[in-house]
């Protein structure tokens, strides 16, 4: 549990997102009055019924998407603060090679790569040689339960249980300050969710601070120190924070 003395990674405050849809002359909500605190080693879920805008929230974090409004505090490795909300797209990048990672429900990777390659790639943007990366993501890719037959051909010929285990490798691997994870049990095996688990304990454990979407309370029940239940913004009167806060 959270103690007293330590300090946050990540504050938001107030934060929220909207889309304008200009050819209807309409503005769509997706989070509103989102304030949560993100701690080292301990794991914050996000809860609520679809349209709640829990992956919105992710999101805008991780700069997808630009916050509509609202602060998001993120405290460096160097002990400098800096708002992601308002981050240079430059600043951004850096940080996404290295404090941020952000594990989505999809595989986003150059065809034709085999699949060792797409997962050790953010380990050689940080300097570390080729061959060892290769071998950190071998050894991430026999955890998850992948065979070896696979880890040369691409992900575009995988499963959609086997590309959501390279997804994972390739977030996990660089082991960040802040991990991101959006469903990242999502088409596995039970077998492969135990080891994902185990890993998320492992992160815990190193100091890892993780925001994550999970829509087993299963999943809630055993990983998470905190959980936010966020509601769909539409369905709030203006005056109705859009975030319950509750401690397990």
């Amino acid at each position: 549990m959270r103690h007293k003395d330590m300090t946050p990674i990540l504050e938001i405050t107030g934060l929220a997102k909207q889309f304008n849809l200009h050819e209807q002359n309409e503005t769509v909500p997706s989070c509103s009055d989102v304030a949560l605190t993100a701690f080292p080693g301990q794991l914050t879920a996000l809860t609520g019924p679809t349209g709640a805008g829990k992956s919105s929230v992710l999101k805008c974090i991780y700069r997808t998407y630009l916050p509509s409004d609202g602060t998001i505090k993120f405290h460096k490795a160097d002990g400098t603060t800096v708002d992601l909300a308002r981050v240079s797209e430059q600043d951004m990048l850096q940080l996404r090679r290295t404090e941020l990672g952000f594990v989505t429900q999809f595989l986003h990777c150059v065809p034709r790569r085999p699949a060792e390659e797409v997962i050790a790639e953010p380990l050689i943007l940080r300097g570390v040689p080729p061959a060892e990366a290769l071998a950190q993501a071998q050894d991430l890719l026999a955890r998850l339960n992948v065979p070896a037959r696979l880890w040369r051909l691409p992900p575009a010929t995988f499963s959609g249980g086997e590309k959501q285990r390279v997804n994972l490798a390739r977030g996990l691997i660089t082991k960040p300050r802040l991990l991101l994870l959006d469903e990242p049990t999502a088409s596995l095996d039970k077998a492969t969710t135990a080891q994902v688990i185990e890993l998320i304990r492992g992160f815990k454990q190193a100091g890892v601070a993780m925001i994550a979407i999970f829509h087993d309370p299963e999943l809630v029940a055993a990983l998470a120190d905190t959980e936010y239940r966020l509601t769909p913004p539409q369905s709030l009167p203006r005056s109705t924070p859009a975030l319950e806060t509750v401690q397990p």
